[in-house]
């Protein structure tokens, strides 16, 4: 029979993230020693306390539907997290939970996007923005911003890139892929554009917590309700608290867009799942301590990792302020010859590499980036350091 799909999900992409990282573990199922890269989740478990949490609202029989939108203690708790955080005040009926931060970017797209509007996205970008954009009917609109600048877009570019069907700017801070983290300046001048063209700001903080130095992550939506009530916040639980599988996100938004949102989600996929609702709760009331024990072991990594790069011969990059990536420039080694073979782009150097050396990187290219690949530090030092001894020894095998 002729099968048919329809055009616009025939023009989405897999996540090569998740492909990446899903060719390396059936590499190691085959009894391959790979060294991989490219997840994008702590390699820590749990916290007990957490997990505790869930066990006890499992053997108490908390198994039923809830609200659509999330419980009311874990608005709350979001709620409280907001205003403890970040000095901003939701109300419960401001704030939806869904299955995971990508569910809630989702929501966000397909909520305020009709056929043919465009979303500015700043590119190094998240893998997900562009396709979430088209499958919710909107067009993305590509952003490239230099290394030099620290991977951010500025004002000018911003509006350059405005047009009459301008609906919202993305702004991811701190950023995956990059690490970095926009200033209280930039967000200032960034919010007043966002106002004057009456367009949505897509603030995705969902690495909000795991930042070093000196960088302090603000929210955009801090400065004013002109901004506030354009905003729409995307945050969850998975990278601060080790609770990826878990898939709790949740979105702070105006009140008219929540409901819409709820709406929708009634029906695309009813409640986030219960017991996961009683673990975040915890996650935001508990103790904190496990993120401080994280966030010091991500700082000892990337220090190393980025001397280490800066240190091998062709290969730079620059300290990420935040999350758990490096972007890795390899523009000098492009047009070269690595085992007979000779490499053009980010993606032949990825696969090449995997081949030969067995160490998985995800390209630049599906960031928008292409002279660069992403590294995660999301994995044990011994790995990094096996890795990047790898990666040299690949380097400087045959150039």
């Amino acid at each position: 029979m002729e099968i048919f799909i329809s055009k616009k999900t025939s023009s989405i992409t897999p996540s090569s993230t998740l492909a990446i990282d899903a060719k390396a573990n059936s590499m190691k199922a085959a009894g391959i020693d790979v060294i991989g890269f490219g997840a994008g989740q702590p390699d820590f478990d749990t916290p007990a306390h957490i997990k505790q949490a869930a066990v006890k609202a499992l053997d108490e029989g908390f198994t039923k539907y809830t609200p659509a939108s999330g419980t009311a203690a874990l608005k709350q708790a979001i709620c409280n997290k907001f205003k403890n955080d970040n000095n901003l005040t939701y109300s419960p009926q401001q704030i939806v939970v869904s299955n995971g931060a990508k569910h809630s970017l989702l929501n966000t797209f397909t909520a305020i996007c009709d056929p043919g509007d465009e979303v500015i996205i700043p590119a190094p970008y998240w893998v997900s923005y562009p396709e979430m954009v088209k499958l919710a009917d909107g067009v993305p609109v590509i952003i490239t911003c230099t290394e030099q600048n620290g991977f951010k877009f500025t004002v000018q570019q911003i509006k350059q890139a405005i047009t009459p069907k301008t609906r919202a700017i993305v702004l991811n801070s701190p950023s995956n892929p990059t690490g970095m983290i926009y200033t209280k300046e930039e967000l200032k001048n960034i919010a007043k554009v966002a106002v004057e063209h009456n367009l949505y700001i897509v603030s995705d903080e969902i690495y909000e917590k795991l930042i070093y130095d000196d960088a302090k992550h603000i929210s955009i939506a801090s400065f004013g309700d002109d901004i506030k009530e354009r905003n729409i916040i995307i945050n969850g639980v998975s990278k601060t608290y080790a609770m990826t599988g878990w898939r709790i996100g949740y979105t702070a938004s105006n009140e008219q867009l929540a409901q819409v949102m709820s709406n929708m989600q009634s029906h695309a996929t009813s409640n986030p799942n219960s017991i996961a609702q009683v673990a975040a709760v915890k996650a935001l009331e508990g103790p904190q301590q496990t993120v401080e024990e994280m966030r010091q072991a991500f700082k000892k990594r990337r220090d190393y990792m980025v001397g280490r790069i800066n240190g091998i011969k062709d290969l730079s990059c620059i300290k990420p302020q935040g999350a758990f990536y490096v972007m890795m420039n390899i523009e000098k080694l492009l047009g070269n010859t690595f085992y007979g073979q000779k490499i053009n782009t980010s993606d032949e150097f990825a696969a090449h590499l995997l081949e030969k050396a067995n160490v998985a990187l995800v390209p630049g290219s599906c960031f928008g980036a292409k002279g660069y690949m992403r590294l995660s530090y999301a994995i044990s030092m011994e790995n990094i350091k096996e890795g990047l001894d790898r990666i040299e020894r690949y380097i400087g095998y045959e150039k």
